[in-house]
């Protein structure tokens, strides 16, 4: 039988899912993906816009990765080390052809781009190669000689995944970060971004949006800021971002201003908005451009010494050294930064090459001279964002410096001398704004966040359009969009006049480094049912003339690729009306048919209504049926005749039907699901190498450190005293033998072997130190069962003699009441001749003798709240404790220091919480009595309260048990509020007050007895 769920059970998994999935992006990542530097920002609840630290808490890693090559060769299945950031860039001068650098410049570029052959200049040791699939950039790596050439999107991805887990290092354990915002550049292609998205999907991340650097430093410029609102009739702010990074430069002119629009029922709200007007850049001018100028300058120097011109050096024999390359920029970037503070530094070098030894000096005049060409290139790249944007420099608010190249000298300069000083502004962290607002994206996007609304609309930067062959197989060419379209906005309608299935090609138009344009095709739009449906139209009696085909087109907000909205083909067609449609019957039912059903009743139907309104029920009731049926078949009747006699009108209807299509990306191929795969399972076998690698070292460390701490411990008076001269012989001849091997065949012992090594050192430690530990815990832990012994007994004692005590009270109790019993009757019997006039003392007699009754009952001690039987099991407990403890420790004494104890910690502990386990449930069981006797009270308290309203009066005499009421006063215990059950401190408290509360009862009773 099949398994069926309630429709509960579904929502309750419905719900589940859907807030597991919230959970699972609750963190979520912004990365500004420099060429130089990547940085991140973790959002999280309670962790607000948080900077991702590296592992040596720096605020920013360098882009870089690298291969450290084993000194042995590698063993199957294994990998070498990785390095990143500083630590990568370290091991340059040592393996040139293993450290990768600034990936982020030859992304989605094929290997025949300029900007691909002039990145291999620069690093002449790396071997690059195309991928035999895509032709995209790939590295030979000499320390994976076995292994294929490296994409290099999953050298990116190694890099993501680093900043990966430091991360979720700072979420914490429990918290698994997968969502992303990563920063481009303007001038990305749909390739590069394509390049970017993949290697985030190598190592499992999702990416979210990518958002343009400039608009993202707009949008973190934004979050702390309130721009004009421009439905009050206020002008928006334009403001231009300019940032010089290590790879290239770039201006962004974004328009702020605000906005009122509809909130939530009749209210309005003003809304932030940031759009990108217009872009300008130069890919190529940045800090590492003006690096190898210093590069060139030194080589040139270098090879004019007379050392090297008696080696015959040439400059391009240098420019072809990989070590010789590595230091040089290494040192240049140094002596970079140093000239924007400084007007003059030096530098030298050790053996640079063919062990000649060179040092160079440089001023800053030398490198602003240098640099001339470049400076005039930084207007150029402004210049273009203000034509794209139709704007004037001086319709500018402020130009907003960002990238760490925009704090140059010569470059502030340049900039000053097109805008003016008056505009240049500093009010962004020129390092960190980019990635602020990266995450601040990230955060608006997912659920598990609200913030500031504020609406971005970021550019398209490159002119889009179509191409196809029309109907008449004559190929046609459309713009769709230019660089100042925004990404999302509205979709545009293209009406096509092709009636067959066809494609339709869309590309972006790139401009090239040598000045030509260049179209690159993106995606394919293919037509499937086309040809089918015009046909169905034809049938329904359209006209081919009449027949469009309309696709609704729009630029992605996420990526900037094409999206189709809607594909559909329609036409204006006649089309028979439809009557007695189920929407129809809903009219009619509440008054709203048509004209012809909502005429007034005539004067003889009126009669026969009203006629047939003062019928008896069962006539009333066969009259509707038969009125009905009546009617029904009058109205079938009827619409026979209609159809019969006048034609069903027609009314002209616009027909449409969705059209089937494909959409396929073209350009550079993407990977076939078996080579992502390949890849995935690639990057995963290199992480687990990793993984195992680091626990290998964890494991070879705590050998290390234990033989070391083995010596402390045989030196220590504590561990001699409780182990044998044996024992120490053994333990002392196995660490010697330890840290021998260590340090011969054990440097490459596997985590297994070392594990093995580090437990035979501890068996012959562990036992020893177990004495020791035990030693020092012993008398504490007998102390502390001996006071809960005699707590436990003297517990016993007290509840014992409070039976007894009770015991005796009801046995003379008894005895008391048979007397009183007797006495009571020889009254009531006496014989009276004038009841009348005696009636009145007999009623004395009665009331003195209840009364005294009563007080006797009120001295009666209180009943105790246990009996013999609830003290039968924590007496054996206790007995059975007292026992096994002297039996213990007279064996205990009987050992040597250097014996294993027979008496744990353990076993005390356990002991004394059985103790105190069972003093805690029989103090549990008086209060679950209490809470009985007091229920009893008060119920029987409400009967007599009853009875006396009735006028009778009945005296109890069974010694019924006192109650007490728990009050909030201060002699008072008020427990439980907190849904928990009384602690063992508050029982003790409620027992003592008790007493202290019977014994003040008792004393002015006594002293009425004795009056």
């Amino acid at each position: 039988m099949a398994q069926t769920f309630s429709p509960r059970s579904i929502l309750l998994c419905v719900v589940f899912f859907f807030s597991t999935n919230v959970l699972a992006i609750s963190a979520v990542l912004g990365i500004d993906l420099g060429t130089e530097y990547i940085k991140a920002t973790l959002v999280k609840p309670g962790i607000p816009l948080e900077i991702v630290l590296t592992k040596d808490s720096r605020r920013k890693e360098t882009s870089a990765v690298a291969f450290k090559p084993s000194q042995n060769a590698p063993k199957s299945g294994s990998y070498p080390e990785r390095a990143y950031g500083s630590d990568a860039m370290a091991l340059a001068a040592r393996f040139p052809f293993d450290v990768y650098p600034n990936l982020k410049t030859v992304l989605g570029l094929t290997t025949e781009d300029l900007i691909v052959k002039e990145y291999s200049e620069r690093h002449p040791a790396l071997q690059i190669e195309a991928h035999k699939t895509r032709g995209t950039v790939a590295f030979k790596s000499q320390a994976t000689a076995k292994e294929e050439a490296w994409m290099v999107e999953e050298l990116l991805a190694m890099e993501l995944q680093s900043i990966q887990r430091n991360a979720e290092a700072l979420a914490g354990s429990d918290s698994n970060v997968r969502s992303v915002v990563i920063t481009v550049p303007p001038f990305y292609t749909a390739e590069e971004k394509r390049a970017v998205e993949l290697a985030a999907e190598l190592v499992g991340l999702k990416v979210m949006s990518l958002i343009s650097d400039g608009l993202a430093v707009g949008l973190n410029y934004a979050t702390s800021r309130t721009f004009p609102t421009v439905s009050d009739g206020a002008k928006p702010e334009y403001h231009m971002v300019f940032d010089m990074g290590a790879g290239s430069t770039k201006a962004t002119i974004m328009k702020f201003q605000g906005r009122t629009v509809k909130d939530i029922g009749k209210f309005n709200k003003t809304v932030q908005e940031v759009q990108v007007v217009g872009a300008g850049w130069d890919r190529t001018l940045g800090g590492d451009a003006l690096n190898y100028l210093i590069v060139d300058d030194m080589i040139s120097k270098f090879v004019e010494t007379p050392a090297a011109k008696k080696a015959s050096v040439t400059a391009e024999a240098v420019r072809g050294h990989g070590r010789a390359m590595a230091k040089l920029l290494k040192d240049a970037e140094r002596l970079r930064h140093i000239l924007s503070a400084n007007v003059d530094t030096a530098t030298g070098f050790e053996g640079l090459y063919e062990d000649i030894d060179f040092k160079y000096k440089i001023t800053r005049a030398d490198f602003e001279k240098l640099a001339e060409a470049h400076a005039e290139r930084v207007g150029a790249a402004v210049q273009k964002a203000l034509d794209v944007a139709e704007l004037d420099i001086k319709q500018l608010d402020s130009i907003i410096l960002h990238g760490g190249s925009s704090r140059t000298p010569f470059v502030q300069k340049q900039l000053e001398k097109i805008a003016g000083g008056d505009k240049l502004r500093s009010n962004v962290n020129s390092d960190e704004a980019a990635v602020f607002g990266a995450a601040f994206r990230a955060a608006q996007l997912s659920p598990s966040f609200r913030v500031k609304e504020i609406r971005i609309s970021d550019g398209a930067f490159f002119p889009a359009g179509m191409k196809w062959t029309n109907a008449h197989k004559k190929p046609q060419h459309q713009r769709l969009w230019t660089e100042r379209s925004l990404l999302g906005a509205a979709p545009k309608e293209v009406t096509f006049t092709n009636h067959e299935d066809f494609s339709v090609h869309f590309y972006q138009q790139v401009p090239a480094l040598d000045g030509n344009v260049v179209e690159q095709e993106t995606k394919v739009f293919t037509t499937k049912n086309l040809t089918a449906s015009v046909a169905s139209l034809v049938e329904k009696g359209c006209s081919n003339s009449d027949i469009h085909f309309k696709v609704k087109l729009r630029l992605s907000a996420e990526n900037g690729e094409v999206e189709i909205v809607k594909a559909a083909v329609e036409c204006e067609a006649e089309v028979q009306e439809k009557e007695g449609s189920v929407m129809d019957g809903v009219k009619n039912l509440f008054g709203f048919g048509k004209n012809k059903d909502q005429q007034p009743l005539k004067d003889s139907e009126e009669a026969s209504e009203s006629a047939s309104a003062t019928k008896s029920t069962d006539t009333a009731t066969t009259s509707v049926v038969e009125s009905s049926s009546t009617s029904t078949t009058a109205t079938e009747s009827t619409s026979a005749e209609s159809a019969e006699g006048s034609p069903v009108p027609k009314k002209k209807q616009l027909v449409v039907i969705p059209i089937d299509y494909t959409v396929e990306k073209v350009g550079i191929p993407a990977l076939s699901k078996a080579d992502l795969t390949k890849s995935k399972d690639r990057i995963k076998a290199f992480e687990a190498s990793d993984k195992s690698r680091r626990l290998r070292e964890e494991a070879l460390n705590q050998l290390e450190g234990f033989t070391y701490r083995v010596r402390d411990l045989l030196e220590s008076e504590s561990f001699v005293a409780a182990s044998t001269s044996e024992e120490r012989a053994k333990l002392e001849k196995k660490a010697s033998e330890v840290s021998d091997w260590l340090y011969g065949d054990g440097a490459d012992a596997s985590r297994e072997e070392l594990k093995a090594k580090l437990k035979g050192l501890k068996d012959i430690v562990s036992p020893v130190e177990k004495r020791i530990e035990e030693a020092q815990k012993r008398p504490e832990l007998v102390k502390s069962l001996r006071s809960t012994l005699d707590q436990t007994n003297t517990f016993i004692d007290t509840i014992k003699g409070k039976i007894a005590e009770a015991d005796a009270y009801i046995s003379s109790l008894s005895s008391s009441s048979t007397s009183t019993t007797e006495s009571a009757s020889t009254v009531t019997s006496a014989p009276s001749q004038d009841s009348g006039e005696f009636e009145g003392l007999e009623d004395e007699e009665t009331t003195t003798s209840t009364s005294t009754t009563t007080a006797v009952e009120d001295r009666n001690p209180a009943p105790p709240l246990y009996t013999f039987d609830d003290l039968k099991e924590i007496t054996e407990l206790s007995k059975s404790v007292i026992d096994w403890l002297e039996e213990k420790i007279a064996e205990q004494e009987r050992l040597p220091e250097t014996a294993d104890p027979v008496l744990l910690a353990k076993d005390l502990i356990e002991k004394t919480k059985k103790l105190e386990k069972a003093g805690m449930d029989l103090a549990m069981k008086s209060v679950r009595n209490f809470e009985k006797s007091k229920k009893k009270s008060s119920s029987s308290k409400k009967s007599s309260k009853a009875k006396t309203k009735k006028g009778s009066t009945k005296t109890d005499s069974d010694g019924s048990k006192p109650k007490v009421e728990t009050k909030d006063g201060e002699n008072y215990i008020k427990f439980g509020e907190d849904g928990k059950g009384p602690s063992a401190e508050e029982i003790e408290e409620m027992i003592q007050r008790f007493s202290k509360e019977q014994q003040n009862k008792e004393e002015p009773r006594t002293k009425h007895d004795e009056l």
